[in-house]
């Protein structure tokens, strides 16, 4: 069983994805950071210094704090800042992931339109027709 295993867990796609899933976290990390700390402040400015993180509704009738942080302690609150930024960042990764996909397609069709070069003809084909440009040629 564990040799098994190991055959499985060393097959090309396992190591693929896992590499994948790594990289695509790290990549995760790069957007949120992107997003949070470069886009979301721009926005912020362009809206009247607005800060998207700290945009909730208190749910429960007790919640009175001005942060999101303090508010989540005081009771029950629909944190739509926080919604906000997550749909910034999907769209910033979805839309990074289509150039990607689309640059690889495109790359896929130019392979498959350049022309495939002829096979080269067979030694004997080759003999002939040497022997017939001589024939020609007396």
């Amino acid at each position: 069983m564990l040799k098994e295993f190991k055959e499985f867990a060393l097959k090309g796609n396992v190591l693929d994805l896992a590499i994948g899933v790594i990289i695509g976290g790290a990549f995760g990390l790069i957007v949120k950071s992107a997003v949070d700390d470069v886009l979301m402040p721009i926005v912020g400015a362009i809206f009247g210094g607005l800060d998207f993180s700290n945009y909730f509704a208190g749910l429960a009738s007790g919640v009175t704090a001005p942060t999101l942080d303090a508010a989540k302690e005081q009771g029950a609150v629909l944190a739509y800042g926080s919604f906000i930024t997550a749909a910034v960042n999907f769209l910033i990764v979805a839309f990074i992931l289509f150039i990607v996909v689309k640059a690889i397609n495109k790359m896929k069709r130019k392979e498959e339109e350049a022309p495939a070069e002829p096979p080269a003809p067979p030694a004997s084909e080759l003999l002939l027709a040497e022997i017939r440009d001589l024939l020609k040629n007396k």
